[in-house]
């Protein structure tokens, strides 16, 4: 169905069109661009990063962004809850505080299909020696304004949040569990119903959870999970076993397949994973491993290439051992 301009392009259309005619504006057709094209590096010249808050205690663990709203953003650290802004980072303001229990959050994510409705996660899935841990999920079904909890109450650090872009009620939660002890309570969770219910799709121990998820674009039944070996101690960290790796579904989370191809095996680290927007057969991981680093594949994760042999990028642990 093709859609109806409005009347101010009508007339804008007849104006050049006129002047076209009458030798005024000499119109030329505009070039077609291609996926490849590059742009001029001197573009850029003027752009600088500069903090635009808030100012909070805390590192950043959690940003989420509304695509139909450009200056509309959400950020979460690991101790001031959620905060937003409406300028593009202008002016920000707390909207979590009253709602949450926790302030450390993990995740956040905006459903497409309804920007009023957003899930966040609390704890900070990157642990370290001072890691705060979360209880669980909670939901707003008005922009941020109020909060409900939403269960997953035992899951202690959530490192990613999904939501279907056609159902703002299908969502998936990538939980990593209790930092500093086992946990049945993680692994790639899933609810079809806002988050009144939750079920574990993916459980691979007591001591290896989620840490990551990225859902296909285009394809939102194909998912890729980071499963990561994880705990923490008084003075360490473990980091890794032979059940940590990247895992994959077709069908939404019923059934998933750990995927090699290339991938490092044996004790493998923390990862993240990723898939492009542009091409859906293209995904890229970054693995901690004794052969870490980036690795990309081009086939939807059937096999993957090893990108760091000519740059000596490694991507090692503080030191790896079993559980």
């Amino acid at each position: 169905m093709r859609a109806r301009a409005s009347s101010h392009t009508h007339k804008a259309g007849s104006l050049l069109l006129l002047a076209a005619l009458s030798g005024l504006v000499a119109i030329e057709p505009v070039p077609a661009q291609s996926p490849e094209t590059s742009v001029d590096p001197a573009a850029f010249e003027a752009l600088r990063y500069r903090l635009i808050g808030p100012h909070r205690a805390g590192r950043v663990t959690a940003v989420a962004g509304v695509r139909t709203q450009p200056f509309t953003f959400y950020m979460g650290s690991t101790g001031g809850g959620v905060w937003k802004t409406e300028d593009a980072g202008q002016r920000w303001r707390n909207v979590s505080d009253g709602y949450f229990a926790a302030g450390s959050m993990g995740a956040l994510a905006v459903a497409d299909a309804n920007p009023r409705v957003i899930y966040a996660g609390t704890g900070s899935s990157a642990i370290r020696g001072n890691v705060s841990a979360g209880d669980g999920m909670y939901k707003s079904t008005d922009a941020g304004e109020t909060w409900r909890h939403v269960g997953l109450e035992d899951a202690g650090q959530i490192g990613e949040i999904v939501v279907h872009p056609d159902d703002p009620d299908l969502v998936y939660a990538a939980v990593l569990g209790h930092a500093f002890g086992p946990n049945d309570t993680r692994g790639v969770y899933r609810s079809q119903d806002g988050g009144d219910t939750w079920e574990n799709v993916l459980f691979i121990s007591e001591n290896t959870g989620a840490v990551k998820l990225s859902m296909t674009p285009g394809r939102p039944a194909e998912l890729y999970a980071a499963m990561w070996t994880a705990r923490r101690g008084p003075w360490s960290l473990v980091s890794g076993s032979d059940e940590s790796g990247i895992f994959k579904t077709v069908d939404g989370g019923d059934t998933w397949t750990e995927l090699g191809g290339g991938l490092p095996e044996g004790v493998v680290g923390k990862a993240d994973v990723t898939v492009s927007g542009g091409n859906p057969e293209r995904v890229w991981v970054l693995i901690e491993h004794a052969d870490g680093g980036v690795y990309r594949s081009d086939d939807a994760g059937a096999s993957w290439r090893y990108l760091n042999d000519d740059q000596g990028l490694r991507a090692r642990p503080w030191y790896y051992t079993h559980i």
